[in-house]
């Protein structure tokens, strides 16, 4: 583990929650929700029942649990409510933990250097044609 100073880490516990709009759900390895936490409105989850199967109460969490006692992250997914969110799903005794983090503004990024490399390619193109004749 890094050794890293407590203003550090209090610093980026203090970005995550105030940035990433953090939410959580631990699943038991049954499928049934056990306990859940966070903004999860934000992602357009909300309703939810304890002991009740997950995959009935979160579309995209069909066919993900229970893990392999590996940890699986999962980039940039559009939720119920179209908010971008990095999904990380991790093991542990209790059953598995999923942890989503706001990632919008990685999507807004991300979708901008591809339009500007979708558009340097038909500049490209359009370059090529030009000077073959």
């Amino acid at each position: 583990m890094l050794d890293l100073p407590n203003p550090v880490i209090a610093y980026l516990l203090s970005f995550l929650l105030k940035e990433r709009s953090v939410a959580y759900l631990l699943v038991k390895k049954d499928g049934c929700l056990s306990a859940w936490g966070g903004k999860l409105a934000e992602y357009g989850v909300s309703n939810l029942q304890a002991g009740e199967n997950i995959k009935e109460q979160i579309f995209f969490l069909e066919g993900l649990l229970p893990l392999d006692d590996l940890p699986l992250f999962l980039p940039r997914v559009k939720t119920e409510n179209s908010i971008c969110a990095d999904v990380h799903l991790f093991p542990s005794e209790e059953g598995d933990w999923v942890l989503l983090l706001d990632a919008t503004l990685d999507e807004k990024h991300y979708c901008l250097i591809q339009q500007q490399a979708n558009e340097f390619s038909l500049l490209q193109e359009k370059l090529t044609k030009i000077f073959k004749h």
